[in-house]
């Protein structure tokens, strides 16, 4: 009776294996899945209560909201590259779509307003500060340097192996890649995108998940490694940039643009007052050194008269 137990026992587990390695997430290697039924896989990040889809890139605020959220041993994780900015790393506040709340603040109760790709666009201030709206991030730019600068490649290769990319890895429609230029090492990538229709993916969080990658430190499952390649050569990125362009202009306080122009004044009205100090100088002692030589003619012309009878 015992060998036959095992035996349906193993055919059981056989069978449920298939069923529980299925239940992940192949779009976010943080996500925590759990089969709640046949068929019924949910996964969520650290830090959020709302499920993820998997079938699509997860949006950057909750994947920020996660990489800063303390797990079960009650340390905070960091991945080896953390989400580091002008700002440092900091928690923030998203809506129930996965957007950024136009106001971020920290633990020490400083406040600032931030684009749809939840970077800063303001000076910060106090619990005070209002942010009216979030402002949308309209275009971004990617600027990226591959190793190897005397080894260049065709430029319409380059720019259809990225498209091809993007749209398959990141689920980016091609619409939204605007233009792609490349200056042997320097490859510019331009998204654009005005309004997120629903159901495509944001380029905001697409430039993230690539940055990610890029940095070796993939949102993917280990199993997905980014590789670049044009027509079978592989092209291995070296530096990265990226700009975000927002609807409106940002709104920082002319007290910084003032600063950095009194500064510009301050070095050239000492640069001009050492220039002039120097000219002074030089031009008094050429003064001393022509008059001690005048004086030595002129004691050189009398001389001689002294001794007439």
């Amino acid at each position: 009776m015992e060998p036959l137990f095992g035996v349906v026992l193993g055919l059981i587990l056989a069978v449920a294996s298939p069923a529980h390695d299925s239940c992940t997430c192949v779009t976010n290697k943080w996500a925590v899945c759990a089969q709640e039924g046949p068929g019924n896989c949910t996964c969520r990040l650290p830090g959020s209560a709302h499920p993820v889809d998997c079938s699509t890139l997860t949006s950057k605020c909750f994947l920020m909201k996660a990489e800063t959220t303390p797990l079960q041993e009650k340390r905070l994780w960091r991945p080896p590259h953390g989400v580091s900015g002008m700002d440092g790393i900091y928690s923030p506040d998203c809506e129930d779509s996965g957007d950024f709340k136009a106001r971020q603040c920290n633990r020490s109760s400083s406040c600032w307003c931030v684009n749809s790709a939840g970077v800063r666009r303001t000076e910060k201030g106090g619990r005070s500060l209002s942010c009216r709206e979030l402002v949308r991030t309209r275009w971004i730019s990617i600027e990226l340097t591959h190793e190897g600068s005397s080894s260049a490649f065709g430029v319409p290769d380059v720019a259809q192996s990225l498209s091809q990319l993007f749209e398959s890895r990141y689920k980016l429609h091609p619409k939204y890649i605007a233009a792609i230029k490349y200056d042997p090492p320097l490859i510019q990538i331009r998204l654009d995108q005005n309004k997120k229709p629903r159901g495509d993916v944001d380029i905001a969080d697409v430039a993230y998940y690539f940055e990610k990658d890029v940095k070796n430190d993939s949102v993917f499952p280990s199993d997905s490694k980014l590789t670049v390649s044009v027509n079978g050569d592989a092209l291995a990125i070296e530096k990265l940039w990226i700009y975000y362009v927002d609807e409106k202009p940002p709104e920082f306080c002319m007290r910084q643009l003032a600063a950095g122009i009194s500064a510009v004044v301050t070095v050239v009205l000492l640069t001009a007052g050492v220039g002039i100090a120097v000219l002074l100088v030089l031009r008094w002692l050429r003064t001393k050194t022509y008059k001690k030589f005048e004086c030595k003619e002129m004691r050189e012309i009398k001389a001689p008269s002294s001794e007439l009878p």
